[in-house]
Parts: structure tokens; sequence; C-alpha cells
């Protein structure tokens, strides 16, 4: 098969699919390795960012996806109604980030490390699609795990979960500070 008709069928099979597809997939609907399909892939994904091009191939934990460049929003704002943009609070931001660092992870553990309710901001960071089910945990009651979605990936430019910043672990011990302080605040009131 010449690269160029390669290129062609995963071209197609990126764009007919609307979400990302492993690169597993990729490679037996193409016949070829796996290796063969990230390199030619990879290749695509330069061919895209090199030129002006209002496309592009993005990698999402060892998946693919094709989807429109950021810098072409405004033009596809023109056209069709925009949904609207979800707002991410500090509230859901702090969930999401311990949902993110701590996965899978169950509502009462969340609840635990914030030490408020978190039943909203969990059932919103599902509504956004960021956060999804990820099975059940085998204790009593078997509580629902939450973890971290491709949405989330793609909305924060991320590959995979491995990408997340780490914590420096000082930095960790002066927050643990802060919020005893805090405690200790809230106990003298």
């Amino acid at each position: 098969m010449k690269l160029s008709e390669l290129e062609a069928r995963i071209e197609a099979i990126l764009f007919t699919m609307g979400e990302a597809v492993e690169l597993e997939r990729l490679a037996a609907a193409t016949e070829q390795d796996d290796e063969t399909c990230r390199k030619v892939i990879r290749s695509m994904m330069d061919k895209y960012a090199a030129q002006d091009r209002g496309i592009q191939i993005i990698e999402l934990d060892g998946a693919f996806q094709m989807c429109t460049k950021p810098e072409m929003y405004e033009a596809i704002v023109q056209i069709v109604h925009v949904p609207k943009k979800h707002v991410l609070t500090d509230v859901l931001l702090e969930t999401l980030s311990i949902i993110a660092y701590k996965q899978p992870i169950t509502k009462a553990e969340i609840e635990r490390i914030r030490g408020v309710k978190s039943d909203h901001s969990v059932n919103k960071l599902v509504e956004y699609n960021l956060v999804c089910e990820a099975g059940r945990l085998d204790a009593p009651g078997k509580p629902i795990l939450f973890a971290t979605t491709e949405e989330f990936l793609r909305n924060f430019g991320i590959e995979s979960l491995e990408d997340l910043p780490v914590i420096n672990p000082e930095k960790i011990e002066d927050f643990k500070l802060e919020a005893e302080q805090e405690v200790q605040l809230e106990l003298d009131i």
C-alpha cells in the first residue's frame, strides 16, 4: 500500500469516527503493524501542524483524534450554534484535581479530602463529561468509583495522566500546614 493511500485511510477513519481511536484499531483497519501506523500518524500530525490547515490530529492516551485547531474557533462560531461554555469554579477545579490525582476514587474519599459534601461538584463534572463512573469499589454498599475522561485530557491539553504536573513534596507539606492552620482558626472561632 502506498503511503498516500495509507494516510488517506487513516484520515478517513479519524474524520468519520469523530472521537479518539486507539492505535491498535487504526493499525488493524489499515492492515499495518502498530509501529508503522504510529509513524504515519506522527508524520500526518506534523503535516497538519506545519500547514495552514484548520484541522489537526491529537493524541489522547494512546489513541488519536482528528479535531479542529483551537485558533479556528472564531470562524466556527459564525456558523454553528455555540454550546454554553462550562465554567469551572474553584470548587469544581478542586474536586477535579482530587479525582485526577487519586483516581479511581469514591465520592466519600473526595469528601474526606475536601472536608465537605461533594455531590454537586461531582455531578457537575460528570455532566461536563470531565469525570465518569469507573466501576464500583468492592466494599459494603459498592460505592461508585470516579475517574477522568478523554474529554478531561482534551480540555487540559494533555496526552495522558502521566503528563499531569508532579506535586513537589515540600509543597504538599506547605498545603498540609496551611490546612491545619485553617482548621485551627475555625476551631478558635
